[in-house]
């Protein structure tokens, strides 16, 4: 079937079918959701929109409430098609050992292409971070976004940052977007710390040992379809982080604790 046919045949998802029974525009659509946002002014655009209807992109759970508003009706019938797309493709693994984990780790850092984000204050993974700054240095298109949560825990994620600021200018637009953000999010109790690293291919997501509560070894592998979600997770958490995206917002750190990098 041609791609444009493809398209056609696809059913018209229940958040695209609610706005089109109010004859709404994408941008009408905007209009409204301004209208319920405090400031008037909620940051959505009309492609965002398009892309939520079309289950391209996860709608946050604060948008998710207005739109519930706007249309009258319930989450599990507007946002079904974007949730069972990520029920039916996740595709967890388990990762149980430290040389597996680290290795699914390498694995997202080196197949991405486009966008690559990792979540986290506690890295201190040597081959890790050198892995990053190697693809950044490679693939000067590659969007890449860190957040961490509270200070960085050991001097090695630190100087990493520092690497990465020298690397790359965040004001930069040679390539017509922004290709690094670096975030701090300091209200650790509203916003616990979490953990991750995604691509637009795939993501490891550690979890606690299975062998030690020291030990970092043990995580779980997700396919793109639930990744490319992850990835909407840190573009969020880095819209709600404090910059510290100088030379000097970065040395002005703090380190939590200073032990012997993990080799």
């Amino acid at each position: 079937m041609p791609r444009r046919a493809a398209r056609l045949a696809q059913p018209v998802s229940p958040l695209r079918q609610a706005r089109l029974a109010r004859n709404w525009t994408l941008e009408r659509l905007v209009q409204e959701i301004d209208l319920r946002t405090v400031g008037g002014h909620c940051g959505v655009t009309p492609s965002m929109a398009s892309g939520w209807e079309l289950g391209r992109h996860t709608t946050s759970a604060g948008h998710r409430a207005t739109l519930c508003e706007i249309y009258e009706q319930p989450p599990d019938v507007l946002f079904a098609h974007q949730d069972q797309e990520l029920r039916d493709l996740a595709g967890p693994m388990l990762l149980a050992g430290f040389a597996d984990l680290q290795q699914a780790m390498l694995s997202v850092v080196s197949g991405a292409q486009e966008c690559l984000v990792v979540m986290g204050s506690r890295s201190r993974d040597s081959t890790y971070l050198a892995a990053i700054e190697t693809v950044l240095a490679e693939r000067p298109t590659l969007v890449y976004y860190r957040i961490l949560f509270g200070p960085p825990h050991h001097k090695i994620l630190k100087d990493h940052l520092l690497r990465l600021v020298r690397l790359r200018d965040p004001r930069d637009r040679s390539w017509g977007i922004k290709t690094l953000h670096l975030g701090i999010v300091e209200e650790t109790i509203p916003a616990p710390e979490r953990f991750f690293c995604a691509s637009e291919q795939m993501a490891v997501v550690p979890i606690p040992s299975l062998t030690s509560h020291e030990a970092f070894d043990s995580g779980v592998t997700l396919g793109a379809a639930a990744a490319i979600r992850l990835l909407d997770h840190g573009r969020q958490a880095y819209a709600a982080a404090r910059r510290v995206e100088t030379i000097e917002d970065v040395a002005a750190l703090d380190v939590l604790r200073d032990r012997s990098p993990r080799v």
